[in-house]
């Protein structure tokens, strides 16, 4: 690929000497914001087509305008687009590659605008598509996630607090708290194209322009809603991009969470589900490892996004208004939060719905720990004990069992009647692990049952495509 290495920038007429070589190469951003040509070329096409509309241009201008653009487009996807580091960035790098293509017309394409309302179009336009994909994404996962969990509604799993055996509750129903997770991150994304789809272009500069140009033929030529109503907020505005890394960051929250309870879930220790050997690796030293790599990989992206996240508020804070060159540097860690979003849910809906629930293990762990202790209690209230009474007589039986190294359900109803006369025969069928789980029938409770519920609401949001509200 050629370079135009000393092109002269299309803002040189007011300087007497040459850009000092390695400022030029300090400056430069179109190594990176060049990703961007596909929407700066349709926000010029946009603009050529109104100035055409409103007079500007002439017909026979308008189409040589469009041709070029075009031909550009064909350049830059074989590969043979001479970029050039002198011409900066993106745009001024297509600009002058239309004005050596059809001469003199290409010149008076930037009349009306700036780059400055330029850049802020084109990345709403890129950051648009982006959320759109994302959330198509978010809606594959959780697909996979509510199919793991009607499968596995049945399956006990010991439910955690402090990472201490809790309550026994179905694997489903921990699959779909994992769902209503990424139902809230789709909700976010949501919220945030929202905001961002208004269109700053004729905004130019900062104070728009002398030109009688139509913003809003320009605005719905591009899909925004309508145009912006303050050309200095316009240009300078930078929130869309932190509100979407935001979100970027609590979606790898939830997944480095997820990702933690895998590389758990996979170890010996627990040795609960086997992931797909494809989504792990080995050791180059130690012949038996088979490692959670991308559980861990997805962990460790998630600092670098909430790293991205904190690099756009510092850059922001102490911008005065209107558009700084400061602002050439909210590509790199938006396009990075983007990437690594990306790519991690997308790894996350390929892995998860596809590994193996080792059941025997996940019910011999849940029937440890004493883990239907609150259901004596629960037991003994309906038996009319007070609840600090029960809580305080179940805590002397698990004492008891902790010593005999026998869980509550392995006692017999003589060792049970010790603690408490109001226990009758009926309580083992609260101490076995189904009785437990099935006793939670209600919305939102583990219950096999409910978890069948909950996959068809959320299975029916997906399917009607709604706004992302939580399915219950």
């Amino acid at each position: 690929m050629t370079n135009r290495q000393g092109a002269d920038p299309l803002w040189a007429g007011r300087f007497t000497e040459a850009t000092d070589a390695f400022v030029e190469a300090f400056t430069a951003s179109e190594h990176y914001d060049r990703r961007l040509y596909r929407q700066d070329i349709r926000g010029s096409r946009a603009h050529a087509q109104m100035l055409n509309r409103v007079g500007v241009l002439d017909d026979a201008e308008t189409d040589l305008i469009l041709e070029g653009l075009d031909g550009i487009t064909a350049e830059i996807e074989a590969g043979e687009f001479p970029w050039s580091a002198s011409l900066e960035d993106v745009h001024m790098n297509i600009e002058q590659r239309l004005t050596e293509r059809i001469g003199d017309a290409g010149k008076k394409l930037h009349t009306g605008r700036s780059r400055n309302d330029q850049i802020a179009t084109d990345v709403r336009l890129w950051l648009r598509e982006t959320i759109d994909e994302l959330t198509r994404l978010l809606q594959r996962f959780q697909l996979g996630l509510v199919d793991l969990a009607e499968r596995e509604a049945e399956t006990a799993l010991p439910g955690f607090t402090h990472l201490q055996v809790a309550q026994p509750i179905s694997f489903g129903h921990h699959m779909l708290a994992w769902y209503e997770m990424l139902v809230r991150d789709e909700g976010r994304l949501r919220d945030t194209r929202a905001r961002l789809n208004v269109s700053p272009l004729g905004s130019a500069a900062l104070a728009g322009t002398t030109f009688a140009i139509d913003r809003h033929d320009t605005a719905q030529a591009l899909g925004f809603e309508r145009p912006s109503d303050n050309s200095l907020d316009s240009v300078s505005d930078r929130d869309f991009a932190i509100e979407f890394v935001s979100a970027a960051s609590l979606i790898m929250t939830h997944l480095s969470r997820m990702a933690e309870e895998l590389v758990l879930w996979t170890s010996p220790m627990f040795e609960f589900i086997e992931l797909p050997d494809r989504f792990c690796t080995g050791s180059s030293i130690m012949p038996q490892k088979k490692n959670p790599d991308v559980a861990e990989i997805v962990r460790g992206k998630t600092a670098r996004v909430q790293g991205d996240l904190n690099t756009l508020l510092t850059l922001m804070k102490g911008q005065p208004l209107a558009y700084n060159r400061d602002n050439q540097e909210d590509k790199e860690p938006l396009f990075d939060a983007a990437d690594s979003v990306c790519d991690s849910v997308r790894a996350f809906a390929d892995m998860v719905p596809a590994l193996a629930v080792k059941r025997a293990n996940t019910r011999e762990a849940a029937r440890r720990g004493f883990a239907t202790a609150t259901d004596l209690a629960d037991y003994l209230v309906r038996q009319g004990v007070a609840f600090r009474d029960a809580h305080d007589i179940v805590g002397r039986a698990v004492r008891y069992g902790i010593e005999q190294g026998r869980d509550l359900a392995a006692m017999t109803l003589a060792e049970l009647q010790a603690f408490s006369g109001a226990i009758g025969e009926d309580v083992f069928e609260v101490l076995t692990l189904e009785g437990s789980m099935q006793a939670r029938d209600h919305i939102g409770g583990t219950a096999p049952e409910q978890v069948r519920q909950q996959t068809a609401r959320a299975r029916a949001r997906l399917v009607s495509g709604d706004d992302g509200a939580s399915a219950g």
